[in-house]
């Protein structure tokens, strides 16, 4: 049986940055060269017509991530592939023209990303003209109509200016113009973080009704595990730029690995009052540039033991298409240890 490859993957995609104080200061003070390692060797895949989210806390490398997929970062390590293509390789300038117009990015802010001295007909209409997908002004005038009627605005909508919309209508131009090069894969840097609940419900809607028509493929950044659960088929969680559990989003949410997932979990509120017990997990999250050995989660992790602080935990398949990266998972001793630290609340309380 031939199994269709992934429209993108990440071969131990790493990304650092060298944030080193000025050189005479580092002479004066004897200080060191200073790096902070955003994305440490993370592997994943991304099947077509699927959507594939990361989740993790604020500063965890979700947003560089996204930039090293649509080529903004080049890595320092690893690879990203589109459709068979290394995206580090270098190429010439009309092969890559022709890659690039095939994955678009939706921001995180529709206030910034739109130039707020340009009419919205022009704002659409920019990427069709930078890839030469049509060069006569009628056709274009279609085409941006299409897409504002995809997006469920109104083709008058193209003469007015980004200011006299809503955040949740300037989310949709924005989407509108991802769209106008015709991709197939759409990278969404926390595309609804700046939105009211109510319309992230609506954009998230419109997002899988895209995917469903359009046959569109999705990496989507998110630290909100609500909207990942809407819209997610698979998930990668990510810690201090590691990715410690992936797997199909639905595995994940039911039964989750690794303590970080766990915490994750448990940090939404229980609107149905089930009074289940909860694992709290305390601390705040290393400084990424000197992050602690081993296991990066191991001073906050209550299973934590002296492997976890000095050795770096592998990958551990699990069933269920879930991998990942914990000792105690590794060693079976994970299930126990809650069962245990359950009991011992239940005993307190």
């Amino acid at each position: 049986m031939q199994v269709e490859k992934p429209i993108f993957e990440a071969v131990d995609l790493s990304k650092s940055f060298d944030v080193s104080a000025p050189l005479l200061r580092r002479i004066i003070h004897r200080e060191g060269r200073a790096t902070l390692h955003a994305v440490d060797a993370i592997n994943f895949r991304i099947p077509r017509g699927k959507t594939f989210s990361l989740v993790g806390e604020s500063g965890c490398g979700k947003s560089t991530v996204a930039r090293l997929v649509v080529g903004l970062y080049q890595p320092t390590g690893g690879k990203g592939v589109f459709d068979g293509h290394d995206m580090a390789g270098k190429r010439s300038r009309k092969e890559m023209a022709g890659l690039r117009r095939r994955f678009q990015m939706i921001f995180q802010d529709p206030f910034a990303s739109l130039n707020p001295r340009w009419r919205v007909h022009d704002i659409i209409a920019e990427p069709i003209r930078a890839h030469g997908i049509s060069d006569d002004e009628r056709d274009i005038t279609r085409r941006v109509a299409l897409n504002l009627e995809r997006v469920k605005l109104s083709a008058r909508d193209g003469e007015k200016f980004p200011h006299e919309f809503s955040g949740g209508q300037r989310q949709r131009i924005s989407i509108a113009r991802a769209l106008a090069s015709e991709p197939e894969f759409l990278v969404c840097d926390e595309p609804t973080s700046a939105l009211d609940v109510s319309v992230q419900a609506q954009i998230l809607n419109l997002m899988k009704d895209l995917q469903r028509e359009l046959g569109l493929s999705y990496l989507f950044i998110s630290h909100d595990l609500a909207v990942v659960y809407h819209i997610s088929d698979y998930l990668g969680v990510m810690y201090l730029g590691r990715l410690v559990e992936v797997g199909p989003a639905r595995e994940i949410f039911k039964n989750p690995q690794h303590p970080y997932t766990r915490m994750l979990l448990d940090a939404i509120p229980d609107l149905e009052m089930t009074g289940r017990k909860r694992i709290p997990v305390g601390g705040e999250v290393p400084s990424p540039i000197s992050p602690p050995s081993g296991c990066h989660f191991h001073p906050r992790c209550p299973f934590a033991n002296a492997r976890c602080k000095s050795e770096t935990p592998g990958v551990t398949s699990l069933p269920g298409e879930i991998d990942v990266r914990c000792h105690a998972v590794e060693e079976g001793r994970l299930a126990a240890e809650v069962e245990k630290l359950k009991m011992q609340q239940s005993s307190a309380a």
